[in-house]
């Protein structure tokens, strides 16, 4: 168990430091031209990394709502969900205590101020979305998001490609998301940037938290009870 922790850990935080970091260190910066789609692309290639790196370790989840999903969808047992998802929190809070110090090395930065990368709605949306708004799209993607990873693993499907099918899944439903919550679908990336945000991040992570865990077991459900082969 301890080296599927490290696994989830180490995967979280790869995750947390390279999506959110390509949004807080590269997307600030117009000349470098990544814009939203690099950020999403950043966020996908972070889960296909890792899932290739440490997937064999310990499923890859770094998400506590693909955990969730995954125990809902008869995929993993309960007695581990909370262990990976304290590995997980703590993984995107190391990640966001690391890009802080990276960021903060740069005259005139405010995480207060910049955002850090948060999830928001309302006046803390990218775009402007209301919090129904939020919640529908973080709830429908997570969902999809957890269908996407039952299907590729399950035992039918093409062996090998699961970390390539998942990773464009997580960067197509950032190329989605960005403008309405700046994406989260994971409570663990949402809760380390909204620690050092450190004001209304933290106010709205209620939220982050709640959606995607219910879209998380939404999606495992959909896939255990009307997709999956019960042979």
């Amino acid at each position: 168990m301890s080296k599927r922790l490290f696994a989830e850990f180490f995967g979280t935080f790869w995750l947390v430091f390279g999506g959110c970091g390509s949004a807080v260190l590269a997307a600030a910066f117009p000349q470098l031209g990544i814009g939203f789609a690099g950020v999403a692309l950043a966020f996908g290639l972070t889960v296909v990394t890792m899932a290739y790196a440490v997937g064999h370790i310990s499923g890859g989840h770094f998400n506590p709502a693909v955990t969730v999903g995954l125990f809902a969808g008869g995929r993993f047992p309960a007695k581990d969900v909370i262990p990976y998802v304290i590995a997980q929190v703590i993984g995107g809070i190391a990640a966001a205590a690391v890009l802080y110090l990276v960021a903060s090395g740069k005259a005139g930065f405010d995480p207060t101020g910049g955002g850090f990368a948060s999830n928001g709605y309302g006046e803390h949306s990218p775009g402007g979305y209301s919090l129904q708004s939020a919640i529908v799209i973080e709830l429908v993607l997570t969902a999809f998001f957890l269908i996407v990873i039952h299907g590729v693993t399950d035992k039918r499907a093409p062996a090998g490609f699961a970390p390539l099918a998942i990773g464009l899944a997580l960067t197509l439903i950032h190329l989605i998301s960005i403008p309405v919550t700046n994406t989260s679908v994971n409570p663990a990336r949402s809760t380390g940037v909204a620690i050092f945000q450190g004001t209304w991040a933290l106010q709205q992570l209620w939220v982050f938290w709640l959606v995607p865990l219910i879209g998380g077991v939404i999606g495992g459900l959909i896939y255990r009870c009307l997709l999956e082969d019960k042979k």
